[in-house]
């Protein structure tokens, strides 16, 4: 069982061998699978901001516009947001959700009524808690931040549509998983949800030849 963060490759070699063990599934398309990323991001604002500004566009946006936002917000931190301002906020592409998001979270942030370095500090479900606490961030953000950022081994964004792709493609079913019932699989790979799930996005990229990982 992992006692500490995902913070290697011999981590991600060490879950795939316990995945192989607990799961039939799961060991039969490990070998098909030349890489599984490590993906690992520093535990900061500007992490965080990346997640949020990937919500719901194509990875091609998303980049592009977080390239904007560091470009016009240097460096990218929670009081350099306010500062720049609304006609700043408009002309680096963000939406009026996604401005009211980091708003919310930049508020959360100053006030130290959240600090994104100590969730690592906290079980997964309470880091959860805190993070949607902040009016626009949901499960799924929640979820990638702690995966990436944090390095938690045993999280899984059920409600991602390209991990419920490619489970539902594993087990061979016809239609992609619900959120529900990927979710209730995924506790058959505890301890190491966090790396069954990098594994999942790594065969969805082969089988779609496109990565999908956050």
């Amino acid at each position: 069982m992992p006692n500490s963060a995902i913070e290697t490759s011999d981590d991600i070699a060490e879950g795939l061998h316990q995945l192989a063990r607990q799961c039939s599934t799961l060991a039969k398309i490990i070998p098909d699978v030349p890489e599984v990323p490590l993906r690992r991001q520093q535990a900061n604002f500007a992490s965080l901001a990346s997640i949020i500004v990937s919500q719901q566009v194509s990875k091609q946006s998303a980049a592009a516009i977080f390239g904007r936002m560091q470009k016009v917000i240097s460096p990218l931190t929670p009081e350099n947001y306010l500062e720049a301002g609304e006609q700043a906020w408009i002309r680096i592409g963000l939406s009026r959700p996604k401005q009211r998001t980091f708003l919310a979270l930049c508020n959360a942030i100053i006030t130290k009524q959240i600090s994104l370095e100590a969730l690592a500090d906290l079980p997964a479900s309470q880091a959860i808690s805190t993070m949607t606490a902040v009016k626009g961030i949901g499960p799924w953000t929640a979820e990638v931040y702690l995966l990436f950022a944090i390095g938690h081994p045993d999280i899984f964004p059920a409600g991602d549509l390209a991990l419920q792709i490619a489970a539902a493609d594993a087990y061979g079913f016809e239609e992609k998983m619900r959120e529900k019932e990927l979710r209730v699989l995924a506790e058959s790979w505890t301890p190491w949800r966090g790396v069954a799930a990098r594994l999942l996005w790594a065969h969805y990229a082969i089988q779609k030849n496109r990565s999908a990982m956050p």
